[in-house]
């Protein structure tokens, strides 16, 4: 074997002491006994997939003052992340074949990281010659940057049938625009709230469920009690936020807070810690959206968004310590589902799967600080939180992050496209 990975594992639903041989950057074996060329014997530490983070926005193109690729992928190393799916409302918009190409060239020279490209939906896009290279379709029914937003929603059925074609999961931003408050002018998270109310999902994903068809519609962000009941027997995949669980309306962090979908009340937190723990929703994404901290400044004028591509893995990691969440549902939510929603060989540590792997030591707890993270915007909703950070992160077979240190090189990410491995949506 080129390399053997020692140590806890969680194999199949079980933490067994093993060995992971790997070869061509893809795990080629797990036994008891394994010898390599390299051999990291990790001793009891814990062995886990790398985590798919669905949903982040790097900026680049257009918006690199507040993230790049290299700084994006870099929080996502640091994280324990070790593919990320970038959505497509940047500077231009990627609605375009000769736009996502552009981008793909620009990502690939800057990523430690694997990274996946969404093209964006409007009403005039060729959907089936972005097919090519994008990992999904994304679809805004709310206003987002660039000239996405489907507000047509007789328009919405052919839309999603066309997709449908290409056999692309398709994600959606689910709020109904035309339920917002506009007359309102916000100087709070508690009157941002009721600028957007939980209706605004509630009526965006009841949009989706009846004119998606068979297409293989993912709702984004899920930040609502109604949204969470919604999907819970339908054949959809979901998602959820680490800031929606562990953030609401009374957080005491002003315009950082400031993000869409906003920062809901506790009844709505319960609803989404239980769905997630119940897998109604199936996977973790941090809708990674950095600003300056200069654009945070003023409630009023402040861009919705928050960072959390680097702390969405170690934040439940420490809730897994305190015996508040499950290990197995963790690696499901945060690796494995990502996987299988979009046709990627990576989330699992199985033969034939990319030897995406991060060895955590769970007695090596953090405090989180935005000083020591490494976003280029520079701070975090999460400051103070607790956290359990991944000690060694590989991206097929290679160190990129070795006792919590970057050792990976710039544009060793590659782009995924995803090989329809005949993974459904939960039925």
């Amino acid at each position: 074997m080129e390399l053997v990975i020692e140590g806890n594992a969680l194999i199949d639903k079980e933490i067994v002491k093993c060995c992971i041989g790997v070869e061509e950057g893809k795990i080629k074996a797990i036994k008891k006994i394994l010898k390599g060329e390299k051999h990291h014997d990790f001793g009891d530490k814990l062995i886990l997939p790398g985590a798919i983070d669905a949903h982040v926005h790097f900026r680049d193109p257009g918006l690199t003052h507040k993230e790049d690729f290299g700084t994006g992928t870099t929080s996502c190393a640091f994280g324990g992340v070790t593919c990320a799916l970038d959505m497509p409302n940047t500077l231009p918009p990627v609605t375009n074949i000769l736009a996502l190409e552009e981008k793909a060239r620009n990502a690939d020279m800057k990523a430690f990281v694997d990274f996946g490209l969404f093209a964006g939906v409007s009403l005039n896009c060729d959907i089936e010659a972005l097919a090519k290279s994008a990992v999904g379709y994304k679809i805004y029914l709310a206003t987002t940057t660039g000239d996405m937003l489907i507000d047509d929603y007789k328009a919405l059925e052919g839309i999603f049938k066309d997709i449908n074609e290409t056999e692309k999961p398709v994600s959606v931003h689910c709020e109904d625009e035309a339920l917002m408050d506009r007359t309102l002018n916000p100087d709070s998270l508690r009157k941002y709230l009721k600028s957007r109310p939980n209706i605004c999902e509630e009526s965006g994903i009841k949009k989706v469920l009846n004119n998606r068809g068979n297409a293989k519609a993912h709702i984004c962000h899920v930040s609502t009690s109604e949204g969470a009941r919604l999907i819970e027997n339908e054949s959809i995949t979901s998602e959820v936020t680490p800031h929606h669980l562990f953030l609401n309306s009374n957080s005491d962090i002003g315009a950082l807070g400031k993000v869409n979908p906003p920062l809901r009340e506790s009844k709505d937190q319960e609803a989404l810690w239980n769905a997630l723990s119940q897998g109604t929703i199936d996977i973790m994404a941090s809708d990674h959206a950095p600003h300056t901290l200069d654009e945070k400044e003023q409630f009023e004028t402040a861009a919705p968004g928050i960072p959390g591509v680097e702390t969405m893995v170690p934040l439940m990691l420490y809730m897994v310590k305190q015996n508040k969440f499950q290990l197995e549902r963790l690696v499901d939510a945060a690796c494995k589902r990502p996987g299988e929603i979009f046709h990627l060989k990576k989330g699992r540590l199985a033969p034939g799967y990319d030897a995406d792997i991060i060895m955590v030591d769970m007695r090596s707890e953090a405090e989180i600080k935005g000083k020591n993270l490494h976003s280029k915007c520079g701070w975090t909703p999460f400051e103070g939180f607790s956290a359990i950070f991944p000690r060694f992160t590989f991206v097929r077979g290679e160190v990129v992050i070795e006792d919590w240190e970057l050792t990976g090189e710039r544009g060793y990410g590659k782009m995924v496209i995803g090989n329809h491995m005949g993974m459904e949506n939960k039925e």
